[in-house]
Formats: C-alpha cells, sequence, structure tokens
C-alpha cells in the first residue's frame, strides 16, 4: 500500500455537530480554484464526541457527504484527534489521520542510565550543531541532552505504543500520525525539539506532523495573547529544526509543524506566512471550534428561533462556567467580570449579538470573554438536541455562508494565500 501523504499545506475543519461539512470544503475548494491545494482533515476528539454524543462513525459520514456533495477528487482525512492508548479503539475503523496525545507523559522520567543508552547511540546531538535556517549554531552539551532525553523519552516512548497498537489493526502505511506535545506547560526549545524528533525515529514512527508547543497563550477562539515576535522566532526555528532532523533521521520528508487551537490567531497569520514563503515549508492549522461559532453567529443573524437559541445557550453557559470550562482550562482565559450577566442580553438584537460575539477586535463591542465562554458552550446546544439542529437547518445558508467566508477569508487566505 502506498503511504497516506498530507500535503504541504492542510488545515483541520473538525465540526461539532456534523452539519457544515460543505461549507468548509467549500473553502478549501474556493483556495484549490486559486491554485493552491490545502488538504481539508474533519477532526474531532475523543471529549467532543463525548459531549457532543456523537461517535467516529459520525464524522467519517459527514466528511463523506461533504465531499460528495462538492465532488471533491482531491486528499482528505479524518483525524481521531488527542487520543490516547485508553481512547483510540472506537477511531480505528473510520479515521485514517492519529493525533497521538502524549502531552501527559512529558516530564514522566526514565532512569538516567537509559538516557545515557539514548545519547550514547545519539552522539551527533552534542555539541556545536550547524543547523540551516538558524541564525546561530545550536550549542548542547552531554548535560543538556541528558536531561532533554530524560524529560522527554518517556513520552516519545508511549506515542511508539500508540502508533504500533493503530498499526497493527490499520495496517502499515495506512494513516497519518500526528504527534501532539503542546498542551504542556513550557515551550520546547530548538535543541529540545532536536531530541524529541530523534527518539521519534528511533520509535520508528512515521510522523507528518509534530504539534510543540509554543511561547504564549493559545486560546481558544480569539487571537494569541503574547509576544509575536518570540512566536515568530520559535516558528522559524522549529521549521530549521524539523528539515535538519528529516535529512539526519528516517523520518518523512514531509514531516511538518501543526498548529493547535489556531483559528483565530490572526496576528500571527502574516508571520508564520512569511516563514512558510521563506523556508518552502507547509504546515497543519487546527480550527476546529471557529465552526460552532459561525453557527451561533447565523443563528443570531436570522433572528426569531435562531437568535432565541444563541440567548439560552449563553444563559446556561454563564450559570455553568465551572462545569464547561474546566474541560478547557489550559486554552480558555475568561474574565467573569467582563461577561454581561444573561439578563442584560435578553433584549440584544442581532447586530448587538453578532458585534459582541463575532471576532473583530476593532469594534469596541466585541467580547473575547463572551466568545471564549460561548467557544466551551456546544454541550448546551447538544442538550437541546433536535431542535437546534432543526434551527440550523432553517437558517443553512446564512450560517454556510458564515462558516465558508471565516474560513477562506479570514484564515486560509492570509496564511496560505497571501503573497
Amino acid at each position: 500500500m502506498s503511504p497516506q501523504e498530507l500535503g504541504l499545506y492542510s488545515i483541520g475543519i473538525g465540526d461539532r455537530f456534523g452539519q457544515q461539512g460543505a461549507a468548509q470544503l467549500r473553502a478549501c475548494r474556493m483556495a484549490l480554484e486559486q491554485g493552491v491545494e490545502i488538504t481539508p482533515v474533519w477532526n474531532k476528539s475523543h471529549r467532543e464526541h463525548t459531549i457532543v454524543g456523537s461517535d467516529p462513525s459520525t464524522q467519517r459520514n459527514a466528511a463523506d457527504r461533504a465531499v460528495a456533495e462538492l465532488s471533491w477528487n482531491r486528499p482528505y482525512f479524518v483525524d481521531a484527534d488527542h487520543i490516547t492508548l485508553a481512547t483510540v479503539e472506537p477511531f480505528l475503523p473510520y479515521c485514517d489521520f492519529f493525533t497521538l496525545d502524549v502531552a501527559e507523559d512529558i516530564g514522566r522520567a526514565v532512569e538516567r542510565a537509559e538516557a545515557e543508552t539514548f545519547i550514547s547511540r545519539h552522539p551527533e546531538l552534542c555539541g556545536r550543531l550547524a543547523v540551516e535556517g538558524l541564525d546561530d549554531p545550536l550549542e548542547i552539551t552531554r548535560e543538556q541532552a541528558l536531561a532533554a532525553a530524560q524529560k522527554y523519552l518517556a513520552a516519545v516512548r508511549q506515542a511508539g505504543k500508540i502508533y504500533r497498537f493503530i498499526r497493527e489493526r490499520k495496517g502499515q502505511d495506512s494513516f497519518v500520525t500526528e504527534i501532539s506535545m503542546d498542551e504542556t506547560d513550557n515551550p520546547q526549545t530548538p535543541a529540545e525539539l532536536l531530541v524529541i524528533l530523534a527518539a521519534i525515529a528511533d520509535e520508528g514512527i512515521p510522523a507528518q506532523t509534530i504539534a510543540p508547543k509554543f511561547s504564549g497563550r493559545f486560546n481558544k477562539g480569539v487571537d494569541y495573547v503574547g509576544d509575536p515576535e518570540q512566536f515568530q522566532k520559535e516558528f522559524s526555528a522549529d521549521i530549521a529544526v524539523i528539515r535538519h532532523a528529516t535529512r539526519t533521521y528516517p523520518l518523512p520528508s514531509a514531516l511538518k509543524l501543526s498548529v493547535h487551537s489556531g483559528s483565530d490567531k490572526f496576528s500571527l497569520y502574516p508571520l508564520m506566512r512569511a516563514a512558510m514563503v521563506r523556508s518552502g515549508a507547509g504546515v497543519h492549522l487546527k480550527t476546529a471550534g471557529t465552526t460552532w461559532l459561525e453557527e451561533l453567529a447565523g443563528l443570531a443573524e436570522a433572528g426569531g428561533e435562531g437568535l432565541e437559541i444563541v440567548r439560552e445557550v449563553y444563559r446556561a453557559a454563564y450559570s455553568r462556567q465551572q462545569e464547561l470550562t474546566a474541560p478547557y482550562a489550559a486554552v480558555i482565559d475568561i474574565r467573569h467580570e467582563n461577561l454581561p450577566h444573561p439578563d442584560a442580553t435578553t433584549q440584544w438584537t442581532s447586530e448587538q449579538w453578532l458585534r459582541a460575539l463575532v471576532h473583530n477586535p476593532r469594534d469596541p463591542l466585541f467580547n473575547p470573554d463572551l466568545r471564549q465562554l460561548l467557544h466551551v458552550a456546544y454541550k448546551i446546544a447538544a442538550e437541546l438536541g433536535q431542535r437546534y439542529l432543526d434551527a440550523l437547518a432553517a437558517c443553512r445558508d446564512q450560517v454556510a455562508r458564515r462558516v465558508t467566508t471565516n474560513l477562506f477569508e479570514r484564515h486560509i487566505r492570509p496564511l496560505f494565500l497571501s503573497t
């Protein structure tokens, strides 16, 4: 079997309720019409399936329906997002992309002797390393390399276990593998990333994407919080280290960075684009939650029952904040004092809801705290069941237009098409 290949550019377009597949894919088709192929990857995690009450078969069916509806004849994938050994099994029949989440194993120390054996096998990791694309050589002492090995070897070995579990059941070269290390406290340095990649090669994992931790905050549904110049340095350095590693170790030549919680990072897209153009590197951008927020915006715009649902979702989210935000604590920063009380929003018009919800930092009425709260409130829409789905169907054109326009104009164009 030929290896599944992701391509230079790809985008995670998860869909909480499986209703916007065609609208999302239309944005990829618009890019293709402008000469740029972006591979769509429908991603959904075990957590999201559990909250919504869906399962991986519905995710696959939604993707396949969208592909048939738009007669898409290019590659596409369905991602078992952030899976572990404990959660991967239900995804196996339906997914051909697996994001192996091993963040919990970072820092689970291995014996020093084990790390010593790894470093002895990789003497090239120590010393002064000239890496094309870095302004200065990497200087890694043996003790630094050992410390990195002790910090990351357990995580990489866990990734190896998950990868082999999937391979034994699906077959060699039948899926794309991503390794996720972003949901941790501290960003990986270029030297640490090189140690991680050497360990991935040792495990025989043909990773096509890797999601490291970057400096700053990648909060859900809002722009980057941090120093953009520092992010640009880290992003460019990671590109250089990945390229060096693919030339040094038996790793796929197409290995590229994956940026998680990547939607709405408008201040970073020009910086990422410049680094991609300069280096010729690709990227995988995950934008899943944006779709759900555009559904809410479309319902608010429609008025009537759609607007009433938005009001109800916000009222319930306001009263259930702790429950809804707990699973996302690492990727949201909500200031309760900036949230309007639901009683104050009862009479908001469609325009007031849109101005508060839609991500337009230049609008004085835009409320990033409200937007983040609604981002994690999809559980409430799931509890509305058929009523919510009927409202989406009734407002299909408005919602689909918003989903397509948001994905293409605000995400794809600045990151993948800008010159």
